[in-house]
């Protein structure tokens, strides 16, 4: 099966460069418009020279990008072992290949064994999964994952509603997209 659509990098040094898309109809890929509003909310300091974490990352649209703007290291984390494939397509596709790692799995099981900090971390899974709420919080919860300084960024669509507050993270920013919603989330009040 082929990817049903292409994506192109909004920004940074490989700026254009055209990505596959998703292989799955029910796949719901970040829109680059979307994209593009979430780097132009977030401040330098949580991506560039930093590591990244892309969580339900499908395409990989959103780690490549910020490896496109200077982030040092992005893990991506993909059930579908075919995404999983197009991930690393479009890693050969940008050059980052060498910047990166694809993990394939779930990644509720990964948020247990992964233990490096990351200065953001970036989530955009199906709309239909259910626990998004008990995602966040585990990522709020652990202390090896982020840190004071880090930025939890989820995309949901605009009938899910997450709380200001999700153990010790503090919502940020709240922005509507059409049915996409993207809330910003940092540690402390």
């Amino acid at each position: 099966m082929r990817p049903k659509n292409s994506l192109r990098v909004s920004a940074g040094s490989v700026k254009g460069q055209r990505l596959l898309g998703t292989l799955s109809v029910q796949a719901r890929p970040t829109t680059e418009r979307v994209k593009a509003a979430i780097f132009n909310i977030l401040s330098e300091r949580v991506y560039f020279g930093q590591r990244v974490l892309d969580l339900y990352a499908g395409s990989g649209s959103l780690g490549i990008e910020a490896l496109s703007l200077g982030a040092d290291w992005t893990d991506f984390v993909e059930k579908n072992s075919r995404q999983c494939s197009v991930i690393e397509d479009n890693l050969t596709r940008t050059g980052f290949q060498g910047k990166s790692r694809v993990h394939c799995g779930e990644s509720e099981k990964f948020l247990e064994v992964l233990s490096e900090p990351y200065s953001l971390v970036l989530l955009d899974p199906p709309y239909k999964m259910n626990g998004l709420m008990d995602v966040v919080s585990k990522i709020s919860r652990s202390p090896l994952l982020i840190d004071e300084n880090s930025c939890v960024v989820v995309g949901h669509s605009r009938h899910v509603e997450l709380p200001e507050q999700v153990e010790e993270l503090t919502l940020k920013s709240h922005r509507q997209y059409g049915d996409n919603v993207v809330d910003f989330f940092s540690y402390g009040k």
